[in-house]
């Protein structure tokens, strides 16, 4: 062991503590402390936040990106297909699908 490990093993601890309070807070207190309304209404945009944070970089990489990419035509086709179904489960097949496709047609 080295000298520095106890200070590792201290922010490991206060960080788990941290996440537990902040994770548990909503569901111990949750009846006691209601949420204000417009926390209530930016609260529903979290679910499409987060998508959007985990999508965005994927279909458009900073830096070396390669010379051409399916994944922004993929993209094109389940928005296209969201747009016409409103289907969410026709939407994640069909992009995943033209990717497979264009992939397999183009041979990368």
């Amino acid at each position: 062991m080295t000298p520095g490990d106890g200070y590792v093993w201290l922010a490991i601890a206060a960080l788990t503590a941290c996440t537990v309070v902040a994770r548990s807070g909503f569901l111990l207190l949750g009846d006691y402390m209601p949420l204000p309304d417009i926390v209530r209404r930016a609260l529903r945009y979290a679910p499409a936040a987060a998508l959007a944070a985990i999508v965005v970089p994927e279909l458009f990489p900073w830096g070396a990106a390669p010379p051409f990419d399916f994944k922004p035509l993929a993209a094109v086709v389940a928005v296209a297909v969201m747009a016409y179904t409103r289907s969410t489960a026709a939407m994640i097949v069909a992009g995943m699908a033209a990717l497979w496709l264009l992939r397999w047609i183009f041979g990368t």
